[in-house]
């Protein structure tokens, strides 16, 4: 099985302060960092540090560099990679003094994959390989729609959560990996169980995972049973890539089981949240106990 993840990588510039700014306020921050990141760049980063054959898929600008060095540096596979003329995506992060996050993302280069692009590029892979996508690129109902024409295994984490995610026929998503704010908007329910309930009436065949901050991660499988893992608790130093970390991980797991794969992630989540940055603070495989 080849592992792809299609999808954004981003110029992280993250700015530490006491708390996240609010409307018409100007605040100063204490230190500034630039971080390679982006949630298709993380996640591949993350399913690479866990000992899992990774290619990437994606559009990156003429600053884009800095990514294609750590992708290459992480043994990822980059020849599915376009380059472009203008920006690499970039993001602006302010985090807090508990380590909370507020994110604003300019698309840049990310918004340059075109229909001809995702054609060439599935052509290179078979029925069952995986493809793990995020919603930071152009054209993802068209990736979805052919990578289901080839019978690719379709993991999808919908964030961040916009109008793009209600034009996709979910019942062609394999895994759903969704945090509880996406869960409300697509299963109109707060309450985890209830979220996971709903997604499976609609979405019998595809695995669900829900994942709740510092309560820990829940999951519904095909026969509908729930499963529900506590966080890990640690010393919040940034959340910035946690979820991503999370993803990675799983995905790379997932076939060992739900209980086993749920665990390694939780446990590479925690030792993100408690290091500064995106796709630098992701642990490798040789870390997770």
């Amino acid at each position: 099985m080849k592992y792809l993840v299609f999808g954004s990588a981003n110029i992280d510039k993250v700015y530490n302060v006491e708390e996240i700014v609010k409307k018409g306020q100007t605040i100063s921050s204490s230190k500034q960092s630039i971080f390679a990141g982006g949630k298709g760049f993380n996640q591949a980063i993350a399913l690479a540090r866990s000992k899992t054959e990774t290619y990437f898929a994606g559009c990156l600008g003429k600053d884009g560099d800095l990514l294609i060095d750590q992708l290459k540096k992480d043994n990822i596979n980059t020849d599915y990679i376009k380059r472009s003329d203008n920006d690499c995506g970039h993001a602006i992060i302010q985090v807090d003094k508990n380590g909370d996050n507020s994110i604003i993302i300019a698309p840049g280069s990310n918004f340059e994959i075109y229909k001809e692009d995702i054609d060439n590029i599935l052509l290179n892979f078979d029925k069952q390989d995986l493809i793990l996508l995020q919603n930071e690129i152009s054209n993802l109902k068209y990736i979805i729609d052919k990578a289901y024409e080839l019978e690719m295994i379709i993991a999808l984490n919908p964030s961040p959560y916009n109008d793009a995610i209600n034009q996709i026929d979910l019942s062609k998503v394999d895994i759903l990996l969704i945090n509880e704010v996406e869960g409300k908007e697509i299963s109109g329910y707060e309450d985890y169980e209830m979220i996971l309930k709903v997604l499976h009436k609609k979405y019998p065949k595809m695995l669900v995972v829900l994942t709740l901050g510092s309560k820990g991660v829940s999951c519904i499988n095909k026969e509908g049973i729930i499963y529900h893992k506590d966080a890990v608790l640690v010393r919040t130093v940034d959340t910035t890539g946690a979820g991503d970390t999370f993803t990675g991980y799983f995905i790379s797991n997932f076939e060992k089981g739900l209980i086993e794969a749920i665990d390694i992630a939780n446990k590479a989540a925690a030792i993100s949240v408690s290091r500064q940055g995106a796709s630098s603070s992701i642990p490798y495989k040789e870390e997770i106990k």
